[in-house]
């Protein structure tokens, strides 16, 4: 495990961060000395790019008070905070923080592209590949699914009284969007997740019929 510290907030690396970066990266189907290297390029730049999602959690959080740190895990990363109870306002500003830093660098790196001098092919890929990274992963948290960034700040947004109306949001939305994504990219790995997340509210929403 990977451990350091940036602006002052500790970070872990986990393995499996890695791991699945490769795998999205194409380590599969890379045969080939430069297929190999993009999929180094690849995580480079997706570890970057997370980085910063969570800095954008992290540094706001720290901003109300709180203590931050940082995991990067499977599929992503979180920022855990403590040692103060945010409002719902605040809640929704920490959340909302992760995606946008992470779509401006988006775009800051693709408006720097249209000034910059001809690069090299490994260049270009590394600062393409951050772009798309950063643009899609923010989209892709945004959407009203929890726990996804977007879900956590339709909760902050409608409170704990109204949990049933995430919940079924969450189920919808995952349900339609996994739907979409398979049959336009024939892929199941971020479809599974939306399953999974769609089941994960189900539960909870049985669990929240119960007590009521």
């Amino acid at each position: 495990m990977v451990r350091f510290s940036i602006f002052g907030i500790p970070v872990q690396v986990q393995p499996f961060f890695w791991v699945t970066l490769v795998i999205i990266g194409g380590a599969l189907g890379a045969t080939t000395a430069s297929a190999i290297l993009q999929v180094g390029i690849f995580v480079l730049a997706g570890f970057i790019s997370i980085l910063i999602h969570e800095l954008g959690h992290a540094l706001t959080a720290r901003k109300f008070g709180a203590t931050s740190e940082i995991t990067l895990q499977a599929f992503g990363g979180y920022a855990a905070y403590s040692g103060v109870r945010l409002t719902r306002p605040q809640s929704f500003a920490v959340t909302a923080a992760g995606p946008a830093v992470q779509i401006l660098l988006g775009l800051a790196v693709f408006i720097a592209l249209r000034y910059l001098p001809p690069l090299n092919d490994n260049a270009d890929y590394f600062l393409g590949t951050l772009v798309w990274i950063s643009i899609a992963w923010a989209v892709l948290n945004l959407l009203p699914v929890l726990p996804l960034d977007g879900g956590q700040m339709l909760n902050a947004m409608l409170g704990p009284q109204r949990i049933k109306i995430t919940l079924w949001i969450t189920i919808i939305v995952s349900v339609l969007v996994g739907l979409i994504l398979f049959v336009r990219t024939q892929s199941v790995l971020f479809p599974i997740f939306l399953g999974m997340f769609a089941w994960q509210a189900f539960q909870a929403l049985r669990e929240n019929r119960w007590r009521s």
